[in-house]
């Protein structure tokens, strides 16, 4: 979906800096409780085999729909940990208040808080907020994104071979045949690099600002891309499903990129009923094969 493709809000634009300062307020307070507790003895059950919860994401969590709770009372939310509280506004709060539990159950500081806020059925403000490197981006419906105040964009590589992604696998890897590994395989055959960090959000921030090209994975959940899809658009980038159809949070799978790389990536993840398509080395060892 282009930026051009994206509707506009009624929302207005008042109204809207109101809630864009209120979420960011949720998400540094949210920041303050994870950074606080970091270096203590997690304490760690599982949702499944791999997925895991914290009491810090609960922590965190009640944090912030306990703060913008007391400011827009009407409102409904999504979140992870507790759910879904929906007194019928059009108004949705979507948080994801640790995304990046793994790694911050480990040590390995790379994680963030996640608000977006949906309109009826459009996003149309999104806060990400890294306590570590104290980066907040933020991003209004029409009105860019921004890296502590100031406007980002996106990259402006436009071949995939010179191009650095990012992507991350489901929690039933172990169990599931859909979880990536031909995707990831394909990529790193065809661009510069694959990183895969651990945070769905961070990783589309970083599209956003340029320093990733690309992003995909499939899987995901409304919490975990809400706010930063908006920062992807917003910044001049583009999101889709894998066919490059128009993206809704509630999927299950994305593409996110700077544009000028994306049909190059989806040409990658078209055959999804079946294998990604053939690398130029392996095509190239049929084609000799053949002779």
């Amino acid at each position: 979906m282009t930026p051009s493709a994206v509707p506009r809000t009624s929302v207005k634009r008042r109204e809207l800096k109101a809630m864009l300062d209120a979420a960011v307020g949720a998400a540094k307070l949210a920041g303050r409780v994870l950074t606080s507790r970091a270096s203590q003895k997690k304490r760690v059950t599982y949702k499944g085999k791999v997925n895991i919860v914290t009491e810090v994401d609960r922590l965190a969590e009640e944090a912030i729909v306990g703060y913008l709770g007391r400011k827009f009372p009407g409102h409904s939310f999504l979140a992870e940990e507790a759910g879904g509280s929906h007194p019928g506004s059009e108004f949705l709060w979507i948080i994801d208040p640790l995304d990046g539990t793994t790694n911050y159950a480990h040590g390995f500081p790379v994680y963030c808080v996640s608000i977006g806020l949906q309109h009826v059925d459009s996003i149309v403000l999104g806060v990400v907020y890294n306590p570590n490197l104290d980066e907040l981006f933020t991003a209004t419906r029409g009105g860019g994104a921004c890296l502590n105040g100031r406007r980002i964009q996106v990259s402006t590589t436009r071949s995939l071979s010179r191009s650095l992604l990012a992507t991350g696998f489901p929690y039933d890897i172990r169990e599931s045949k859909h979880n990536n590994l031909d995707h990831f395989s394909a990529f790193a055959l065809r661009s510069q690099a694959v990183r895969r960090a651990g945070s769905a959000a961070l990783d589309l921030c970083y599209v956003a600002c340029g320093r990733f090209d690309g992003f995909w994975e499939l899987k995901l959940r409304a919490w975990d891309v809400a706010a930063a899809s908006l920062m992807v658009t917003e910044s001049g980038g583009r999101v889709s499903d894998f066919r490059g159809g128009r993206f809704d949070v509630f999927m299950r799978e994305m593409l996110a990129s700077n544009g000028r790389i994306h049909k190059q990536m989806m040409a990658v993840l078209k055959p999804r009923g079946g294998r990604p398509s053939p690398s130029p080395a392996s095509a190239l060892r049929k084609k000799k094969r053949r002779r």
